[in-house]
C-alpha cells in the first residue's frame, strides 16, 4: 500500500510539474510580446566631424534616398545607413546611421564610408531626419514628386 500511495503521489507530482511548466511558458510568451522591444540604437559611433555631405532625392517611384558619409578609424568597420521609417501621416521620414563590420577586404579613402538608404513607401515624405543614436544628425527637405 505504501508503494501505491508513494506512485500516485509521484504522478501527481509529475503532472502538476508539467502543468505549471505550460503556465508559466504561456505567461512567459505573453510577457515577452507585451514588452516593447528596442526598435532603434540608442548609442552614436560617430562624433558631428565625422559625418558630411548628407543629402535626400527621390528615386524613379518616388521612394526618398538619403546619401551621406560616415568616418570610422578603425577599418573592421564601416558606416551605414539602417533602419529607414515613415512617420505615420507627418509626412517625415528617419534613418539611423550605424556601424556595421566591414564586408570587403580594404577600407575606404581615408577612412570615409559613402553611405545610403531608401525608405521605402515614403512617396509623400516631405523631410527626412538622419538619426545616430538618439542625436539628430541633418533635418533634409525633400522636394515633392513632380
Amino acid at each position: 500500500m505504501n508503494a501505491r500511495a508513494l506512485l500516485l503521489t509521484g504522478a501527481v507530482a509529475l503532472l502538476a510539474a508539467c502543468n505549471q511548466t505550460a503556465n508559466t511558458t504561456a505567461e512567459n510568451a505573453a510577457a515577452n510580446a507585451a514588452a516593447p522591444a528596442v526598435k532603434h540604437p540608442t548609442y552614436c559611433f560617430f562624433t558631428d566631424a565625422d559625418t558630411k555631405g548628407w543629402s535626400a532625392s527621390r528615386d524613379t517611384q518616388g521612394n526618398v534616398t538619403v546619401k551621406g558619409k560616415a568616418r570610422l578609424e578603425d577599418t573592421r568597420y564601416m558606416g551605414a545607413l539602417d533602419q529607414p521609417e515613415v512617420s505615420g501621416t507627418s509626412a517625415s521620414a528617419s534613418v539611423w546611421l550605424t556601424m556595421t563590420p566591414n564586408t570587403g577586404a580594404t577600407g575606404s579613402p581615408e577612412n570615409w564610408w559613402d553611405v545610403a538608404a531608401t525608405s521605402p513607401n515614403s512617396a509623400g515624405v516631405a523631410s527626412v531626419n538622419v538619426m545616430c543614436g538618439t542625436k539628430t544628425v541633418a533635418q533634409l527637405s525633400v522636394k515633392p514628386k513632380t
